[in-house]
């Protein structure tokens, strides 16, 4: 009878052990995968690319394709233009043509020195340009466009200095990503995060996002009907193809989303005490150039400033 109690207890240490280990086991090894450093998360990013030796061939880009224009708020429309991409060395320039009087544009460009952005016509720039215009660096540090352009910083760390911290995991859509903060040398007001996928490296989004918290009034009431305004904008990469020997994203898409106050001393449509804005720009790009010559002017485009 004792040695039966004695082999009852042994089974059931074992199976308690069995059973800690597997319990166990499973989250730290899950933890395990998402403790990849940044900087180890960018090199398996750059190799997705394409090869160093591939990477290093490459001076400068020029992307072209289609693209749609989405607005649901404050009206809904909708556009259909052409969209040119171009990039070399810390110069960059996305540019949206539509065929319409009141919208014939989105233009963004860096010069190396100077920020442009479009009108939509005499004086008056788009949601996007004026957020461009007010957040500087993401044009001017190559975040906006990803790898898709030559000034994309994670191509360039020991040059470019970004501040890169995290490395955890994520899920976009139906697809688990690492997650890296990313501050470009010389600081942002915005938060930026950029999305990697973790079984193919490819950068998959970068987000970023600010909320400006209102100026104290002078009154208790007039504190409490003030509020912030958030800003979001997010850039989704999809479709990767092989373009000669890299491989980059062939769907480029642009969401901005602003519920700005009137309160904080920054203008709004009209006058209004506030404004909301929802619209996307979806391009389908199925034109790659490499290593062609592009006129310095390009980067410093006409009717922009």
């Amino acid at each position: 009878m004792n040695n039966r109690r004695s082999r009852y207890r042994l089974f059931g240490v074992f199976a308690l052990a069995a059973f800690v280990i597997t319990a166990l086991s499973l989250p730290f090894s899950s933890r395990a995968a998402d403790k990849l450093k940044p900087e180890e998360i960018v090199a398996k990013h750059l190799d997705s690319i394409g090869t160093a030796e591939a990477r290093a061939k490459i001076t400068n880009r020029i992307v072209g394709g289609s693209v749609k224009a989405t607005f649901t708020e404050p009206q809904v429309n909708q556009f259909e233009g052409q969209a040119v991409l171009a990039s070399e060395g810390e110069m960059s320039l996305i540019n949206m043509q539509f065929p319409n009087s009141n919208y014939p544009q989105e233009t963004l460009s860096f010069n190396g020195k100077t920020l442009t952005v479009g009108f939509a016509r005499a004086g008056v720039r788009t949601n996007l340009g004026d957020l461009i215009w007010t957040y500087k660096p993401l044009m001017k540090a190559g975040i906006m466009g990803g790898e898709l352009s030559q000034a994309w910083p994670l191509y360039d760390l020991a040059g470019r200095k970004p501040k890169l911290s995290g490395g955890g995991t994520k899920k976009i859509g139906s697809k688990d990503a690492y997650e890296i903060s990313l501050v470009p040398r010389g600081g942002s007001d915005m938060d930026i995060k950029v999305y990697f996928d973790t079984e193919t490296f490819q950068h998959v989004r970068t987000e970023y996002s600010l909320v400006v918290r209102p100026s104290v009034g002078l009154t208790v009431d007039s504190n409490k009907s003030q509020q912030p305004s958030r800003y979001k904008l997010v850039e989704d990469f999809s479709d990767f193809k092989k373009e000669g020997d890299l491989t980059l994203p062939h769907t480029y898409k642009i969401t901005l989303e602003m519920d700005r106050s009137g309160n904080i001393g920054v203008a709004t449509p009209n006058g209004a005490a506030s404004f909301s804005f929802r619209g996307s720009w979806e391009m389908t790009l199925d034109q790659f150039g490499f290593n062609q010559p592009i006129p310095p002017e390009t980067f410093s485009p006409p009717n922009a400033q």
